[in-house]
């Protein structure tokens, strides 16, 4: 009985030891981590009649985070826009802009206390793969926060070229969990 007890108690004390272990190696979860959310809309070229897909399938990823009585909020933009895009002599776009804000969550309407528009994302698209993928990150916003939650949120506008129509409706993504 003692030897069960005795082999016992060192399983009890290996397992203790063994679950320490796992505590001291286990990288805790940063306070200034960002919380992201994806979100995808698939967009028509409406200057292109040709024999090929047309469309763009961009994919958002909108990400915002607090630290040191900041918020801080980026957006990633990922696309596989058709092939025939890159195969064209001429431009595909006049302007295309990712419009980032950050928001304080509150009750009905979020009201933008930051915004930013990243026109860089018109050469990235213009400059797609071969085969008319690509990705564009914006610059990161800072908001001095007062109490309550946040969140970003962003929206992509298009020129196409050739429309004469200027920017359409804003492409709406949806937004970053609250910070």
């Amino acid at each position: 009985m003692r030897a069960l007890k005795r082999s016992t108690s060192a399983a009890v004390v290996l397992t203790a030891l063994a679950g320490t272990a796992a505590l001291a190696t286990a990288t805790p979860a940063s306070a200034a981590s960002y919380q992201c959310r994806t979100s995808s809309h698939t967009v028509d070229d409406p200057t292109y009649n040709g024999p090929d897909s047309d469309n763009w399938d961009l994919t958002v990823t909108l990400c915002a985070k607090r630290s040191g009585g900041y918020i801080y909020t980026t957006a990633k933009v990922n696309w596989d826009g058709p092939y025939t895009a890159k195969n064209r002599s001429t431009l595909t776009f006049n302007n295309a802009k990712f419009q980032l804000q950050t928001k304080h969550s509150v009750r009905g309407t979020d009201p933008v206390v930051r915004s930013a528009a990243y026109t860089g994302l018109e050469h990235a698209l213009e400059h797609s793969s071969g085969h008319g993928n690509g990705s564009y990150e914006t610059g990161t916003t800072a908001y001095k926060a007062g109490s309550g939650r946040y969140l970003a949120d962003g929206y992509i506008q298009l020129d196409w070229s050739g429309d004469g129509k200027g920017y359409r409706s804003p492409v709406l993504f949806t937004a970053s969990p609250t910070v």
